[in-house]
């Protein structure tokens, strides 16, 4: 009981800061993927830059257990998923967090935008064995650095470990160095409230 009253606790936060940035607000979210405004993009980055750091600094300091880590399975169907759920974001301006915390927000289309989702899963979920025949569903699972005490193949033969903190590193001086506009002088939109 006490791991699903975390979770909501946890969530629940995490859903309070993504509506303080303004992430929740899709207007926020057209302004960055027009390079317009880029006060959302430089929380991203330095939001997984910081988590990249201390995730895989706590992975070397024995502190975090990478038998908790789920390494997922590689392949076509998975870049599809990817541009897919990219082009979906641009056109509602949420992706899937971001509407289910809006919609807690009040903003009324964040509902249509969830329902949307919702029968989407279900037209994969009843197309699936259309898309597993098709091959697009295999792979193999992989990391993009070595892992200790896995068997994973890696894309680039040094630490994983070591990998994520410089990747983490970089997205933080990303974060840092970008100008809140690459492109035009478009007005900052407040969160919705």
């Amino acid at each position: 009981m006490t791991t699903i009253i975390l979770a909501i606790v946890i969530g629940a936060a995490f859903g309070v800061v993504l509506d303080r940035i303004g992430a929740t607000n899709p207007n926020w979210i057209g302004k960055m993927l027009t390079l317009t405004h880029l006060h959302l993009m430089k929380t991203i980055l330095l939001a997984i830059g910081t988590g990249s750091i201390l995730m895989f600094g706590g992975q070397m300091l024995g502190l975090v257990d990478v038998g908790h880590m789920s390494v997922k399975t590689a392949y076509v169907g998975v870049f599809i998923g990817g541009l897919l759920l990219g082009a979906g974001w641009a056109a509602a301006g949420y992706c899937p967090g971001t509407g289910v915390c809006a919609a807690a927000s009040g903003r009324k289309d964040a509902l249509f935008f969830i329902a949307g989702g919702l029968l989407g899963a279900a037209a994969y979920m009843v197309t699936y064995p259309a898309w597993k025949s098709t091959g697009l569903l295999e792979g193999e699972k992989m990391t993009l650095g070595t892992v200790p005490g896995t068997d994973y193949p890696a894309f680039v033969g040094i630490s994983g470990d070591l990998l994520g903190i410089v990747m983490g590193l970089v997205f933080v001086a990303i974060a840092f160095g970008l100008p809140e506009r690459l492109r035009g002088a478009g007005e900052a939109v407040a969160p919705a409230e």
